[in-house]
């Protein structure tokens, strides 16, 4: 893959066994033993991705994903977190993480899913054959991975480009969250609360009154629909 990839983990055995995957895979690894030297690394160098465990001491990794979404909104995070916690699970999401693994975890399965958010960050979504999606004051670059709402730079997350761009590049399509996890996230199967997150914070960002969303629609018992001031 050719990419830098961050490890934040104070497991020494994980940590060990996702660089030599990640390795393996082409990438350039470099490993951090807690949230704060996590952080300390990335000041230092940014990398092109983090792989960061949910539970560590001290500063854990809802913190730092916390932190990096402050600073660095555009940097793609994987979360590592507990089988069967969804509310951590759900929390990662809710903080900014692109994505998550269950631990345990195939380290096949890590690289795939790292790939896949990698591959999101140079090239688009399948969104159509146009480079620029407009709805009203609203712009999103597919080319240029930018968008815009009246005018003003937005920051989004690598999921939350996709997942706008690909619902911009379908109006008024009703997509069930099966779909979207597929088209969006590559997953043929996966916890759908991941795309919930998702829409929901992506209607603090692009809606006006977010309780009350006028663009991105809630299509009850199939998913969503994003309607254009044209539709």
């Amino acid at each position: 893959m050719g990419h830098r990839v961050l490890v934040v983990d104070d497991d020494p055995t994980v940590s060990d066994v996702v660089r030599r995957y990640l390795e393996q895979a082409g990438c350039e690894v470099r490993l951090a033993a807690d949230g704060a030297a996590g952080l300390a690394a990335i000041a230092a160098q940014r990398p092109d991705l983090v792989v960061l465990d949910l539970m560590m001491p001290g500063i854990d990794g809802i913190e730092v994903c916390r932190v990096l979404r402050r600073q660095l909104p555009d940097l793609p995070v994987v979360m590592l977190t507990a089988l069967g916690e969804e509310a951590d699970r759900v929390l990662g999401l809710e903080v900014g993480a692109d994505d998550y693994v269950t631990k345990p975890f195939s380290p096949r399965e890590l690289v795939l899913r790292i790939r896949s958010v990698l591959r999101r960050t140079t090239g688009a979504p399948d969104a159509g054959p146009l480079t620029v999606l407009t709805d009203g004051d609203l712009t999103v670059d597919t080319g240029r991975r930018v968008v815009t709402l009246g005018g003003s730079p937005l920051s989004l997350t690598v999921r939350e480009f996709d997942l706008l761009a690909f619902l911009l590049g379908s109006p008024g399509r009703a997509w069930s969250r099966t779909d979207l996890l597929s088209k969006v996230w590559g997953w043929n199967f996966g916890d759908q609360s991941t795309v919930t997150v998702h829409v929901r914070r992506l209607r603090e960002k692009i809606e006006r009154d977010p309780a009350d969303p006028r663009r991105i629609l809630t299509v009850w018992g199939v998913g969503y629909r994003y309607e254009t001031a044209a539709g």
